[in-house]
This record gives C-alpha cells, structure tokens and sequence, in this order.
C-alpha cells in the first residue's frame, strides 16, 4: 500500500508540474531569428518565376536566414552527371547579402513527393537479396551525391549547418521504408567531410524526436496547426504551446545532453487534401485564412523557441500578385519590428 501510494504521490506531482507549465508562455517580445524555407521545384510547381521569388525573399522580405535545398534530382540529373548551376546561383545570391544557410541533403527532402530521386535512381533493379528496400547501388550512388555537394559547397562560409534527410523517422511521402543504418552512415559521411553541425529533422506533432534528436547536432522540428485528414477534413490540432517547450525537456533526458532546438518548419501555407498548385486561390485562402495565418505566429512566440524558419513563402508571394498581399505584408512587418 505504501509502494502504490508513493506512485501516486510521484504521478500527481508529474502532472501538477506538467499542468504548471502548460499554463506558461513565452515572452513574444523577446529577441527571434526568423528564416525561410526556399524550394525551387516548389515555385515552378506553382508556375513562378523561381529567380524572381528568391530575390524578393532576399530583397523585399529581407530573409537573413535560409534553408536550401540540394534536390537529388537536380544534382545528378543523369547518372554520374552533376549540375549545380541553379543552386550555386541561389547560394551566390544569399553570400551578396551575407545570408546564412542551412543546406539539406539526402534522398528525402522537403516538398511532395518528399522523396527526389533521379529517375535514372528510380529505374535500378531491386536488389531482393539486400532485405534492406534498398535498389541496386541506389545506396552508393546516394552517398555519392551527398559527398559531391558536400565537397562542391564546403568552402562557402555562409553555410552554416547542413540537413541530412528531411524528417527521416515519419512514414510521410512516396518514398521506401526507412534504412536506419542507411541513415547513420549519410550522417558520419557529412561528418567526415566537414566539421559544421549536421541538422536532423522530426515531426512536431507525430513523432517522438527521440531517435531524431539522438542523432543530431541541431534538432529540428516543425510547428503545424491547421492540417487535413481524410476522417476529420481541415482542423486544428488542440494542443498548447507549452507542449513544444514540455517535450523538448523530456527528449533532452532521453538523449543525455542539451542541444539546440529550432523550428525548421513554421506552417505557413494551407495543409490540405491536394497540393497548393492543384486547387483554386480561393479553396486555399478559405484552409488557412489572414487571421489564422496571423494565429500561427502568435503560437509560435508563445513555444518559447528563439529560431523560426517559415514555410510558404512562395504561397505569400503568388497571393501577393494576385491581389492579396496581406500575407507577405505581414511577415515583412514582423521581421521589420523584431530586427
């Protein structure tokens, strides 16, 4: 009996301390690092100008933190076969404006249909005998994508950290099953090949980080709170900020260590049932409308985070031409009045 009451004592104290910290927020005046998502791929899906969107982001926007994005598929569009013109132009443009990088490598990166194989990739035979849902020589010839752009970009001294896979660990996409060891030996590749932090991503709301975290220099999450479900439509996912602050606390004992945590992926654009490109403006401004657009940075202060990087910039910028620019405005003003 007095086993059982102490666990209870001990749960009733978790929770009291739980509940305490659900009540706070943090200080939404204090000093935050504000960055974007740029894709390439992304904005001529959604038929813009890429160069133009990218040097408003610059320009306009006054974006001084980046994450980039080295798509497979645009590296080595053909096998053994690099180009890395559009992205050293994007790398180039960022360096004129002393702009800071994360770059991301890997086969599974971030936009839909997350994973960005080459087609040539795509067509090598299975390799049934690997049991690993590798292909055959798929795994050499990734490791030796990241190795290229790895040694391509190291001497830019505006990248500051490189991404190894976007959220690896969430079954998400139209991509094969994750190869763990696949996945450590991408991450000691990149270390081998240059001291700057490895970035390791996981998924705010549907993971543990645990594993993601483990592994990382930077541990990055994403914030989302209006997402689509084929059972529930368009809803908002009913948890409070402190849960962010609450379960960094709890991963830093599984993981043995403070790390730095950041927001890799702050919503920004409309999550639904399609692809932004495939339904109307109209459709995608009634999913996230200007004032819960607005509510998402509010939530974000409240996580007690100090860096942020958004997502959607193309999507403001497609509003803003035609005919809605509070959503770029917006953002303009909040990087004005927190620099």
């Amino acid at each position: 009996m007095k086993k059982i009451f102490t666990i209870l004592i001990i749960i009733a104290a978790i929770a009291g301390i739980l509940l305490y910290l659900g009540r706070q927020t943090a200080d939404p005046n204090r000093k935050i690092d504000w960055g974007t998502t740029y894709s390439k791929l992304f904005a001529q899906k959604m038929g813009l100008d890429w160069q133009k969107v990218y040097l408003e982001i610059l320009d306009d926007l006054k974006i001084k933190n980046l994450r980039l994005i080295a798509y497979w598929s645009e590296i080595e569009p053909e096998k053994e076969v690099f180009n890395f013109s559009d992205l050293d132009w994007q790398i180039q443009e960022a360096g004129k404006r002393n702009a800071k990088i994360i770059l991301a490598v890997g086969r599974k990166l971030p936009r839909w249909p997350e994973c960005h194989e080459p087609e040539w990739a795509k067509k090598l035979e299975l390799d049934l005998n690997a049991a690993l849902y590798l292909k055959s020589n798929e795994k050499e010839y990734l490791l030796g994508y990241i190795e290229k752009t790895i040694n391509h970009y190291k001497a830019n001294p505006n990248i500051i950290a490189w991404e190894v896979e976007n959220e690896p660990f969430l079954n998400f996409g139209e991509c094969p099953a994750l190869n763990v060891q696949l996945l450590d030996e991408e991450i000691a590749l990149v270390h081998r090949l240059d001291s700057r932090p490895v970035v390791v991503t996981d998924s705010g709301e549907l993971s543990f980080w645990v594993r993601a975290a483990d592994r990382a220099d930077i541990f990055g999450t994403t914030m989302y709170r209006w997402v689509w479900s084929p059972y529930l439509g368009n809803y908002k996912y009913p948890i409070p900020p402190a849960f962010f602050r609450i379960k960094e606390r709890l991963v830093w004992l599984f993981v043995g260590q403070e790390k730095p945590f950041v927001v890799i992926e702050l919503q920004g654009e409309p999550w639904q049932h399609k692809q932004i490109y495939e339904i109307s403006q109209d459709e995608q401004m009634k999913n996230l409308p200007f004032n819960e657009f607005k509510s998402v940075f509010s939530y974000a202060k409240a996580t007690g985070f100090s860096e942020y990087y958004l997502w959607g910039a193309e999507w403001w910028w497609s509003l803003k031409q035609n005919g809605y620019p509070e959503y770029w405005e917006y953002v303009k003003q909040l990087l004005i009045s927190n620099s």
